[in-house]
């Protein structure tokens, strides 16, 4: 894996969750990938397979036009990679506005799917 092929990934990541269709979610994780919504993932925070990524993602999608979200590679070794980067929630009627700090931690296989997928997020502070 290459900077340029990560970040075509991440590119890839954002676009897959701005449209949520489910042939876009596929073509980023390999078959049996895992998906860990935190790095201590608690009962129902790890996802198994790529069929469960996909239905996992498009049981409550975002709203396309209520965030938007940048991520930047950090390292690549290998067939792992590492990326930083924001998203954020625009304010909404039910909620505030919202700002987290994510970085990724990420496997792939031989053909650039995304075999494990670990996610670690902070929120930003509400200063208000």
């Amino acid at each position: 894996m290459e900077r340029s092929d990560l970040q075509e990934w991440l590119d890839g990541y954002v676009e897959a969750w701005r449209h949520n269709k489910p042939d876009a979610i596929e073509a980023l994780f390999s078959e049996d990938a895992v998906y860990r919504f935190r790095p201590y993932p608690a009962e129902g925070e790890v996802v198994i397979g790529r069929d469960a990524i996909v239905e996992n993602w498009l049981r409550e999608p975002d709203d396309p036009k209520g965030w938007e979200a940048d991520y930047e590679v950090f390292a690549v070794d290998g067939d792992r990679g590492v990326a930083t980067g924001t998203s954020h929630y625009f304010a909404t009627t039910y909620q505030p506005d919202r700002v987290y700090y994510n970085c990724f931690l990420m496997r792939f296989d031989d053909d650039g799917k995304c075999s494990e997928f670990t996610e670690f997020f902070m929120a930003v502070p509400d200063r208000g």
